[in-house]
């Protein structure tokens, strides 16, 4: 039971850390304000570099990881172009943002309590990514 849950709850990080930096290389071209940019940009790199950690812990299960799914992506891509149609400015893109953050840090605490019994050492990546994932809400907050 440790070892699934440990290998499902890394899972859900892997799809986590990819939608988030699909999700800032969406909108990274549209982005005006050189602010918002560099917390952009300095998540995305952050969001990798976990990714990373995350795969490596994978591997060592011999467990590919996890995409998101193809529902998830497309929903965000046409919530982010129907958004930016309405209106396209870096306050539209900050609040695309903190949408995507919020239920990412909404699901990853679900997956926690899901996922008890998994191992310490994946749980402290889980609480890593959601913090990440608040360090971007409060980066992008002033742009709001």
């Amino acid at each position: 039971m440790i070892e699934k849950d440990t290998i499902r709850l890394l899972r859900e990080c892997d799809a986590g850390v990819k939608m988030g930096i699909s999700s800032i290389n969406e909108v990274l071209d549209r982005v005006k304000d050189d602010g918002l940019r560099r917390e952009l940009v300095k998540s995305r790199d952050k969001h990798e570099k976990l990714g990373s950690e995350i795969r490596e812990r994978l591997d060592r299960f011999g467990d590919d990881g996890k995409e998101p799914s193809a529902m998830s992506r497309g929903m965000s891509w046409i919530k982010t172009e129907a958004s930016m149609l309405m209106n396209e400015s870096d306050s539209t893109i900050a609040s695309l943002m903190t949408d995507g953050c919020n239920m990412g840090i909404k699901s990853l605490n679900k997956y926690l309590n899901e996922y008890e019994a998994a191992e310490e050492y994946s749980k402290d990546i889980t609480k890593k990514l959601i913090s990440l994932e608040q360090e971007l809400l409060d980066g992008v907050a002033g742009v709001l």
